[in-house]
């Protein structure tokens, strides 16, 4: 199986034509009956070695990061005394952090430049913008000792800052889509953790603080999405990656907020969680992306398996809900594009001009 961001860097290296690859686009979606963009593929998996190398790489950056703190721990012990055995922790963090990091590198230099393996890739990065992270941190724990709250939520900041400077710099070195999702997350909690420095009683409204972020990142998904409306650049899988991390930051605070998980769902509030999840829905069939939905389902399942247990089905509250959320899911992916189609015609034309396109032309790139 090939991805769209498989076929634009064939073009690019000259190895098929862009017609041939427009004419390929074609077959492929003529051939399930559906226009391709609503297919919202991304390339995750070319093969079982994927999977092989996948599973390596974890069992080498676990040992790394684990041989790592061991040897820190017995050059630099935790001593008694919480001073001490944070101060040894810091160091411990900073250089495990520091060997992953620089382990995840090295192996992204084969996996990722050369081998463009998807899915290590994606754990490549994981594991390189995760140690970076740590390592920063235990590097500003260190020379910062008994920082106090807000003393640790401007090394956080730094540290995520840091963290998101390097997430750039593997941008422009593997170009990994998922880079940018994870750049924009560290900038999201340099955010945070820069307001709570500067208001330390702004961690009362931490969940409308997750909730504004999550509609920055959702606009920033948008404007990658804007700029590949046909879906058939890198554009389109970093958007998606965006979406990816946009949606629970967006569906956990309004559920929240709502009460959903304190453990009493009156029957109003459950048809206010089916209409918001109807709300979720419309959206999510605007963009024609679907991360929104699976984001709030873990929600929706709980108020309705509430709601069913409440109305005297309690053996079978969970077997009740799985049908009817399972149901629905399944009816609407296979009308998709038709409903879809019938949301975005009622929408303003300018409107209309900036969501991905209903029905991809013949895409010639020269």
């Amino acid at each position: 199986m090939y991805s769209e961001s498989d076929i634009e860097a064939a073009i690019a290296s000259g190895a098929i034509t862009p017609e041939a690859a427009a004419a390929l686009r074609d077959s492929v979606a003529s051939g399930r009956a559906t226009p391709a963009v609503d297919e919202e593929s991304f390339r995750l998996l070319t093969g079982f070695n994927d999977i092989f190398v996948t599973i390596a790489a974890i069992l080498m950056l676990v040992a790394v990061g684990w041989i790592g703190f061991t040897l820190s721990t017995s050059i630099w012990p935790l001593a008694e005394g919480d001073s001490k055995r944070i101060e040894g922790l810091s160091v411990a963090f900073l250089f495990s952090g520091t060997c992953v990091a620089a382990t995840s590198w090295m192996l992204a230099e084969y996996f990722t430049r050369r081998r463009r393996m998807a899915l290590p890739s994606i754990v490549l990065l994981g594991g390189f913008v995760y140690a970076t992270g740590w390592a920063l941190y235990g590097l500003l724990m260190t020379i910062f000792r008994a920082p106090g709250e807000r003393g640790l939520f401007a090394i956080l900041a730094v540290a995520t800052l840091a963290t998101a400077g390097a997430a750039w710099i593997h941008w422009r070195r593997f170009r990994v889509p998922i880079t940018i999702a994870a750049l924009t997350g560290a900038l999201v909690a340099t955010l945070l953790a820069l307001l709570l420095f500067a208001v330390p009683a702004a961690k009362d409204a931490l969940l409308w603080l997750a909730l504004a972020a999550g509609l920055a990142v959702f606009a920033f998904a948008m404007w990658w999405d804007m700029s590949d409306r046909d879906r058939v650049t890198r554009r389109s899988d970093v958007a998606f990656w965006l979406h990816l991390g946009a949606a629970p930051l967006i569906a956990h605070p309004v559920f929240q907020l709502m009460g959903v998980l304190d453990g009493d769902v009156s029957p109003l509030k459950g048809v206010m969680v089916l209409v918001l999840y109807v709300l979720f829905g419309l959206v999510a069939l605007a963009v024609d992306r679907r991360a929104l939905l699976v984001s709030s389902l873990v929600y929706v399942l709980y108020a309705l398996s509430s709601l069913f247990k409440q109305f005297g089905a309690i053996s079978l509250n969970m077997a009740f809900t799985a049908l009817l959320i399972g149901g629905t899911l399944l009816l609407l992916s296979a009308f998709w594009h038709p409903l879809r189609r019938k949301v975005v015609v009622m929408l303003p034309d300018k409107v209309q001009a900036r969501l991905p396109a209903l029905d991809r032309a013949v895409v010639v790139k020269a």
